[in-house]
């Protein structure tokens, strides 16, 4: 039997594949046995990773926003970044760079209700989405660092409008069949900005 994924590597190939059958046809299409017909093993061999489906959609669900968090922490901590407002614009670009790099991470994470946020500047959620309390604490910090003093509706309002430009470039790059002759990191760079 060949393998469809480096040896030693399966149970990331079996999330590549769920990622895969769930952007294609939906979470209730998605099975155990399917990712393991995808990946050319045996219908037992998911089980030595995942316990259920529930548990490789949340495995998915991790190794995205483990990948994403990491690319943003290496944008908004790389030298060179000396206020909130060039962290911002770092996170920003890179977070449009990320999911046009990585389409399907966007699709499974935003058209399928995998993760919540509040946009309530006055206090924090524990369970938002954890890139998203960053980019929510660098709008703070861009405020606190200009001196700005908004009502906390105003600054909810700024950070709908930054983060809805993010996302929705974020949309744009990641959808298939779209070309630029300008490069997104240069778009990024011009449009995002509290």
């Amino acid at each position: 039997m060949k393998d469809n994924y480096h040896h030693g590597n399966l149970r990331n190939a079996l999330i590549e594949a769920g990622l895969k059958i769930i952007n294609e046809n939906g979470e209730d299409s998605l099975s155990l046995r399917k990712v393991a017909a995808a990946c050319n093993v045996s219908h037992a061999a998911p089980y030595a990773h995942f316990e259920d489906k529930e548990s490789l959609i949340e495995a998915i669900k991790q190794t995205v926003t483990d990948g994403f968090i990491r690319e943003l922490d290496k944008a908004v901590n790389k030298p060179g970044i000396k206020s909130a407002e060039e962290a911002l614009l770092a996170m920003g670009e890179k977070y449009i760079l990320f999911f046009r790099k990585h389409p399907d991470y966007f699709h499974f994470l935003f058209q399928r209700e995998n993760i919540k946020i509040h946009t309530d500047m006055s206090k924090d959620y524990p369970g938002d989405y954890e890139p998203f309390r960053m980019f929510k604490k660098l709008v703070r910090d861009y405020f606190e660092e200009r001196g700005i003093k908004l009502p906390v509706k105003e600054q909810e309002k700024v950070l709908i409008q930054t983060w809805g430009i993010v996302q929705g470039l974020s949309s744009v790059a990641s959808m298939n069949g779209v070309n630029t002759s300008i490069s997104w990191s240069t778009i990024a760079k011009e449009c995002i900005r509290p």
